[in-house]
Protein backbone atom coordinates (compact mmCIF):
# COMPACT_ATOMS: atom_id res chain seq x y z
CA UNK A 1 0.00 0.00 0.00
CA UNK A 2 2.94 2.52 -0.08
CA UNK A 3 2.94 3.27 -3.17
CA UNK A 4 -0.98 4.07 -3.08
CA UNK A 5 -1.48 8.13 -2.51
CA UNK A 6 -2.27 8.93 0.95
CA UNK A 7 -6.13 8.76 1.80
CA UNK A 8 -8.09 11.79 4.07
CA UNK A 9 -11.28 10.29 6.11
CA UNK A 10 -12.99 14.24 6.76
CA UNK A 11 -15.46 13.93 9.76
CA UNK A 12 -18.17 16.65 9.99
CA UNK A 13 -17.63 17.81 13.50
CA UNK A 14 -20.78 20.51 13.41
CA UNK A 15 -23.17 18.17 13.02
CA UNK A 16 -25.87 18.39 15.56
CA UNK A 17 -28.03 14.80 13.77
CA UNK A 18 -30.78 17.30 13.99
CA UNK A 19 -30.19 16.89 18.14
CA UNK A 20 -30.76 20.05 20.16
CA UNK A 21 -26.91 20.03 21.27
CA UNK A 22 -26.79 23.13 24.37
CA UNK A 23 -24.65 25.96 23.26
CA UNK A 24 -21.06 24.23 24.37
CA UNK A 25 -22.30 20.80 24.16
CA UNK A 26 -20.63 18.37 22.26
CA UNK A 27 -21.81 17.56 19.13
CA UNK A 28 -22.25 14.01 17.49
CA UNK A 29 -19.73 15.03 15.27
CA UNK A 30 -17.32 15.50 17.28
CA UNK A 31 -18.13 12.33 19.28
CA UNK A 32 -17.73 10.70 16.40
CA UNK A 33 -14.70 12.02 15.39
CA UNK A 34 -13.12 12.17 18.84
CA UNK A 35 -14.18 8.33 18.83
CA UNK A 36 -12.11 7.94 15.17
CA UNK A 37 -9.44 9.58 16.44
CA UNK A 38 -9.07 6.79 19.56
CA UNK A 39 -8.99 4.18 16.65
CA UNK A 40 -5.59 2.77 14.64
CA UNK A 41 -5.97 3.79 10.79
CA UNK A 42 -4.46 2.24 8.03
CA UNK A 43 -1.43 3.17 6.54
CA UNK A 44 -1.39 6.16 4.59
CA UNK A 45 -5.04 7.61 6.29
CA UNK A 46 -5.52 10.51 7.61
CA UNK A 47 -8.36 11.75 10.02
CA UNK A 48 -9.39 15.45 9.44
CA UNK A 49 -12.32 17.38 11.56
CA UNK A 50 -14.22 19.66 8.81
CA UNK A 51 -16.84 22.24 9.61
CA UNK A 52 -19.18 21.29 7.31
CA UNK A 53 -20.12 18.45 5.09
CA UNK A 54 -23.84 20.19 4.13
CA UNK A 55 -25.68 17.03 4.99
CA UNK A 56 -27.28 17.63 8.12
CA UNK A 57 -30.41 16.10 7.77
CA UNK A 58 -28.17 12.69 6.79
CA UNK A 59 -25.57 13.08 9.85
CA UNK A 60 -23.12 12.43 11.30
CA UNK A 61 -21.46 12.71 7.97
CA UNK A 62 -17.89 11.61 6.63
CA UNK A 63 -16.16 11.74 3.44
CA UNK A 64 -13.35 10.13 2.08
CA UNK A 65 -10.88 11.10 -0.39
CA UNK A 66 -7.72 10.04 -1.79
CA UNK A 67 -5.49 11.12 -4.31
CA UNK A 68 -6.40 12.43 -8.02
CA UNK A 69 -7.07 8.82 -9.53
CA UNK A 70 -9.69 7.83 -6.38
CA UNK A 71 -13.29 8.28 -6.30
CA UNK A 72 -14.51 10.29 -3.29
CA UNK A 73 -18.03 9.41 -1.04
CA UNK A 74 -19.65 10.73 1.11
CA UNK A 75 -21.10 8.83 3.51
CA UNK A 76 -24.15 9.96 6.40
CA UNK A 77 -26.19 8.40 9.15
CA UNK A 78 -23.71 7.68 11.27
CA UNK A 79 -23.79 7.07 15.16
CA UNK A 80 -21.03 8.85 17.09
CA UNK A 81 -21.56 5.72 19.49
CA UNK A 82 -21.21 2.52 17.08
CA UNK A 83 -19.88 3.56 14.43
CA UNK A 84 -16.80 4.11 14.45
CA UNK A 85 -15.20 0.53 13.99
CA UNK A 86 -17.09 0.15 11.00
CA UNK A 87 -15.78 3.83 9.38
CA UNK A 88 -12.59 2.29 9.93
CA UNK A 89 -12.78 -0.90 8.44
CA UNK A 90 -14.36 0.64 5.48
CA UNK A 91 -11.76 3.27 4.98
CA UNK A 92 -9.16 0.80 5.21
CA UNK A 93 -10.49 -0.94 2.12
CA UNK A 94 -10.88 1.62 0.67
CA UNK A 95 -7.28 2.59 1.36
CA UNK A 96 -6.17 -0.43 -0.44
CA UNK A 97 -7.61 0.46 -3.51
CA UNK A 98 -6.23 2.17 -6.41
CA UNK A 99 -9.19 3.45 -7.89
CA UNK A 100 -11.19 3.86 -4.36
CA UNK A 101 -13.69 1.19 -6.24
CA UNK A 102 -13.99 -1.10 -2.93
CA UNK A 103 -16.56 -3.64 -4.65
CA UNK A 104 -20.06 -3.80 -3.49
CA UNK A 105 -19.77 -6.77 -1.45
CA UNK A 106 -16.98 -6.16 0.53
CA UNK A 107 -18.62 -3.18 1.68
CA UNK A 108 -19.37 -2.59 5.07
CA UNK A 109 -23.69 -2.82 4.81
CA UNK A 110 -23.65 0.73 6.13
CA UNK A 111 -21.75 2.24 3.18
CA UNK A 112 -23.66 0.67 0.65
CA UNK A 113 -27.00 1.90 2.16
CA UNK A 114 -25.73 5.07 3.15
CA UNK A 115 -23.66 6.51 0.33
CA UNK A 116 -24.77 10.28 -0.13
CA UNK A 117 -22.41 10.89 -3.15
CA UNK A 118 -19.56 9.47 -5.10
CA UNK A 119 -17.67 12.04 -7.25
CA UNK A 120 -15.48 11.37 -9.77
CA UNK A 121 -11.53 11.27 -9.56
CA UNK A 122 -10.05 14.46 -10.88
CA UNK A 123 -8.37 12.59 -13.92
CA UNK A 124 -11.05 10.84 -14.77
Amino acid sequence: MADLPPVELLVCVKCRRELDVPEGGTRPGEALHAELANRTMSEGVTLKAVECLSNCSSGCSVAVRGGAQRWTYVYGNLMEDRDADMVVDGISKYAATADGIVPWRERPEHFRKNCIARIPPQEF
